[in-house]
């Protein structure tokens, strides 16, 4: 299956939570090796789906598994912030389900030449979509120490972050780093080795999930998607999404709650005011749901999952008055 071969996490969850509607138009905004995707539609054997991925090889390996379902599937290759966008182009108002699947998948994780492995050689690229964007050896030749170790310590909060940062311009402007095992050697030197002896995990892994957050823009791509999310929901529809750190889940739990919030004031009075009287999505998981010990045990990669998911109501689309947006995301660490 063009070498995309892949496990989808909390796959019975996201079938319990989000296949609420047998004629129901679902998107699949992070489409991968569409083991959800194919679930649903087997689960819902009237809906229909659009799947989104901006990596081509995953899209190659979903149109062969989608196959069986004929036009109830349609792929497209795009980002699944535009997912407002891409809609309207298909002339589509408003979708009955949503599920985004956050994060790296195995494939992209195993496949040394994309460039996300630390324990494989391979190209400093880490760009899930490899026919456009600039590389992770592009990203670290732009930024200079400082900018660099904000980056490594907000996207992979990661605080040994000024000392690798200089260890890695260092190691750049000695013509030293040529490949991802390069930047990992570079990146564990920064690390104490008493606390790589306690560590559980690689000394470059938060390094390289800074990286390729900051290189994929995934963060940002997250905020456009719960900004619009609502607007892009039927009635009841439903959105669901399964994060795998902090970063991402914070997010996602902070725009659920928010969009869940009333005012405490009586209707009359919240109405003059111009406080939200009406919830605009209901938490239909007011706790994330993680993935049991058997699939843990099946699938490792699930232990960090988190599933949430919100659905729309019929309150009209308008902010918590006392829950502003929030200025734009100023990542720098202070």
């Amino acid at each position: 299956m063009s070498g995309f071969e892949h496990a989808s996490v909390l796959a019975a969850e996201v079938i319990e939570h989000l296949a609420h509607r047998d004629h129901g138009l679902y998107v699949d905004g992070t489409l991968g090796g569409a083991g959800h995707s194919a679930a649903l539609l087997e689960a819902l054997p009237n809906a229909s789906l659009i799947g989104i991925d901006r990596d081509p090889s995953a899209l190659g390996a979903a149109r062969e598994k989608l196959a069986p379902f004929g036009a109830r599937a349609r792929l497209i290759h795009g980002e699944y912030a535009d997912l407002q966008f891409i809609l309207a182009e298909l002339k589509i108002p408003q979708v009955d389900g949503i599920l985004l699947d956050l994060g790296v998948s195995s494939p992209q994780l195993d496949h040394p030449e994309r460039g996300f492995s630390f324990t494989k050689a391979g190209p400093l690229d880490m760009r899930m979509d490899p026919t456009r964007g600039r590389t992770a050896l592009e990203l670290i030749e732009e930024l200079n120490p400082t900018e660099l170790a904000d980056v490594i310590f907000e996207l992979g909060e990661e605080r040994h972050s000024k000392k690798i940062a200089r260890l890695i311009k260092e190691a750049l402007e000695a013509d030293r780093i040529h490949t991802t095992i390069d930047l990992a050697a570079v990146v564990a030197q920064g690390i104490p080795p008493a606390e790589q002896r306690k560590s559980k995990i690689h000394p470059a892994t938060r390094t390289f999930q800074a990286l390729r957050i900051a290189v994929n823009a995934e963060l940002e791509q997250l905020e456009k998607l719960l900004f619009a999310f609502p607007d892009l929901l039927t009635l009841g529809g439903r959105c669901a999404i399964i994060s795998f750190h902090s970063l991402e889940d914070r997010l996602v739990k902070q725009r659920f709650r928010d969009l869940a919030w009333t005012s405490s004031l009586p209707r009359h009075l919240a109405d003059k005011d111009g406080e939200r009287s009406d919830a605009v999505c209901e938490l239909v998981t007011r706790k994330a749901i993680v993935a049991t010990d058997e699939e843990t045990a099946r699938n490792p990669r699930a232990r960090s999952a988190r599933l949430r998911v919100s659905e729309r109501t019929a309150a009209p689309n308008v902010p918590a008055m006392r829950f502003p947006p929030p200025p734009p995301v100023d990542r720098r660490r202070r």
